[in-house]
């Protein structure tokens, strides 16, 4: 049998050739399969990432690894654990779309860290979010000042999302710059009309004069501070 002197931690270790070319079969394989199943799990950054699609990564990598390296296991055993995991995350994926109350459990809610110009210090304490981190963030954004900023929202992928100080705002000094989704997949956004101070018959009648009839019949609804509205159409078909 023809043998391959490999240098190990602690001296030298005879490998066969064979486990050699068995170790390198494994890596590619599981490459290519990790990166097939990283894509099939949808298109997101890195820094958008849920906890629960960290969590999958995690262990998907692991299984890989574990399969690669242990060169008695059969070759296929791996594939048994990863797929599963696909199916839970895309299930997973597919109620939290359906369901905002699963969306915010295993995702989490933005948080708003500064309101109309006002350090929200309780937000701050509950995120453990700094103010080293507030000001980090802000120097990133290119923003100068505090007293620019309107609205800081913490999103539950770690980002700060800055909207500025703006001026003469139709729906009044409340939202300043702030764009409020309404409706999301046919579901009224409660907390947004409470802090408009308005409701649900109100956006009745807004969306009816728009040529909506049902908030069923809309996949999204936003204004602006401006009362500029986008409503898109639930289930329309592109041409």
């Amino acid at each position: 049998m023809v043998m391959l002197s490999l240098s190990l931690i602690g001296g030298c270790e005879a490998m066969p050739i064979e486990d050699i070319f068995m170790l390198a079969a494994r890596t590619l394989f599981y490459y290519f399969v990790v990166v097939l199943i990283f894509r099939l799990m949808g298109k997101r950054e890195v820094g958008e990432l849920s906890l629960l699609d960290i969590v999958v990564f995690i262990m998907i990598a692991e299984i890989a690894v574990m399969t690669i390296e242990d060169l008695k296991m059969f070759f296929g055993y791996g594939l048994i654990p990863m797929v599963l995991l696909l199916i839970i995350q895309r299930i997973v994926a597919w109620i939290s779309l359906k369901s905002p109350r699963f969306r915010a459990l295993f995702e989490g809610k933005p948080s708003i860290i500064i309101s109309q110009g006002k350090i929200d210090e309780y937000e701050m304490k509950k995120n453990r979010f700094t103010f080293d981190d507030l000001m980090q963030q802000l120097r990133e954004n290119g923003t100068e000042s505090l007293n620019e900023v309107a609205y800081a929202i913490l999103e539950p992928s770690g980002k700060l999302s800055i909207i500025e100080q703006q001026e003469d705002h139709p729906l009044g000094n409340k939202m300043n710059g702030l764009v409020l989704p309404l409706i999301v997949d046919g579901n009224v956004q409660v907390h947004a009309l409470e802090q408009l101070e308005k409701d649900r018959t109100w956006l009745a009648e807004q969306i009816k004069d728009r040529g909506f009839h049902h908030f069923k019949d809309v996949s999204f609804c936003s204004v602006n501070a401006k009362n500029e509205w986008y409503i898109d159409r639930k289930n329309e078909i592109m041409e």
